[in-house]
């Protein structure tokens, strides 16, 4: 019989994602603080985001924290998604009448 060690993230009584490492875990749990403080900031900000957008947006900062924050002291440029430069191109080169 194998005997499997499996650490659980728990918010408000809802299991939210299972690990098989704590230090995974600790750093799911972290990501989901981070959003939940997000929340209130992105709230109070003076654009219509519904509820859902809201909790998209925190939980996507939250989850690229490292980035972000680099961004915000000025250190590394956004990178372009490769979607967007075919857009580019495809518009710069479509004829125009």
């Amino acid at each position: 019989m194998a005997v499997i060690t499996q650490f659980v993230v728990v918010r408000e009584g809802v299991e939210k994602m299972t690990f098989t490492s704590k230090k995974e875990a600790d750093a799911y749990d972290k990501m989901l603080d981070i959003a939940d403080n997000l929340l209130p900031f992105l709230a109070q900000a003076d654009i219509e985001l519904d509820e859902n957008k809201c909790e998209q947006l925190a939980f996507y900062m939250a989850n690229n924290k490292d980035e972000l924050s680099n961004l915000l002291k000025g250190t590394v440029k956004v990178k372009t998604p490769p979607a967007a430069k075919v857009k580019k191109t495809a518009a710069k080169n479509t004829p125009t009448e």
